[in-house]
């Protein structure tokens, strides 16, 4: 059933072998995790991290390795990549559109990772909710697309991403036929069935209205543009998000305060709420306190009109 639907935005038939619905993808990434490793194994990722995965690594027994990536454009490291690799490391968690970095992988650097684990015992989690929220032309490079690497991944989605409801709370991973059979040990005993009537829902409206999804590129980048343009001239610096429906917000120019202080400070001063960047790394990989990035707490779509500008009134004067 849903997997007509998800064959609605992708060329390529999936087997039902390799397709297993989740509740949501937060429970298909746990899931993949508890099925890949355990006490003893390593697991690599990158900082900043979308937060549900280090505790499921450290739930799994296994350790966490968080690599983090290079500022101040969040480019990945592979030769350090390649030198952090041990016997004992069994997956590489991977997020593209990036959340909360606001980047996106390329072709080039899913070479990169397949050269680095060619030839050893290494699985691949790919997290691609916001596969539809690309910007700029860009395309997105999933790892399904990557035959090195399809043979080795789960690869994780979002019905609430791609419907632009992200309550709905139904998610799917994509992995071969071997790995998935692993994935379902683990999901039939966690969540065990995924809520009937909304996986009905999802398969109707997707057959009402099969290229909805297509549009999602076009509405969250207006926003983006929208808000990067009121708060153009500022003192905040936004580095043009490529992807996801955040926006990185740097405010090092108005203060040299830490990211959490600063959070605090715009929602008692101007009544806007932000996501200090910080927690999303390893306490000992945070970003430098003297200039410390933001990312917008509310995603573009919810952007309270006025909020660009009680920021900009607020520090006009710092």
């Amino acid at each position: 059933m849903l997997r007509r639907s998800h064959l609605a935005t992708r060329s390529k038939s999936t087997p039902i072998r390799k397709f297993t619905i989740t509740l949501g993808a937060t429970e298909a990434i746990y899931s993949a995790i508890q099925a890949s490793v355990g006490p003893g194994d390593e697991v690599i990722l990158f900082d900043p991290s979308y937060d549900s995965y280090d505790p499921a690594v450290r739930l799994a027994g296994a350790r966490a390795l968080r690599l983090p990536l290079l500022l101040p454009d969040f480019r990945y490291d592979w030769e350090r990549v390649r030198a952090a690799i041990t016997a004992r490391t069994r997956l590489v968690i991977i997020n593209s559109p990036h959340n909360p970095a606001c980047t996106v992988l390329s072709a080039a650097d899913l070479d990169a990772l397949a050269t680095a684990i060619r030839g050893r015992n290494i699985a691949v989690l790919s997290d691609e909710v916001y596969e539809h929220v690309v910007f700029d032309g860009r395309a997105h490079c999933s790892v399904l697309a990557h035959e090195e690497l399809r043979a080795r991944s789960f690869v994780v989605y979002s019905f609430g991403k791609t419907l632009h409801a992200t309550g709905v709370r139904v998610g799917y991973c994509i992995a071969p036929a071997e790995l998935t059979g692993e994935l379902r040990k683990v999901h039939q005993f966690n969540t065990f069935s995924i809520a009937h009537p909304f996986q009905h829902a999802i398969t109707a409206y997707l057959a009402q209205a099969p290229e909805v999804w297509q549009g999602l590129s076009a509405f969250f980048q207006a926003k983006r543009d929208r808000l990067r343009g009121a708060l153009a001239g500022s003192g905040f610096v936004l580095p043009a998000a490529a992807g996801t429906y955040f926006q990185l917000l740097d405010f090092s120019a108005l203060d040299a305060c830490d990211d959490g202080s600063f959070a605090e400070r715009l929602l008692t001063e101007a009544g806007v709420a932000t996501i200090p960047l910080s927690p999303f790394y390893a306490k000992c990989a945070a970003p430098e306190r003297r200039a410390p990035v933001y990312r917008q707490a509310r995603r573009h779509a919810r952007c309270r009109r006025g909020a660009p500008e009680r920021l900009c009134t607020r520090f006009e004067r710092i």
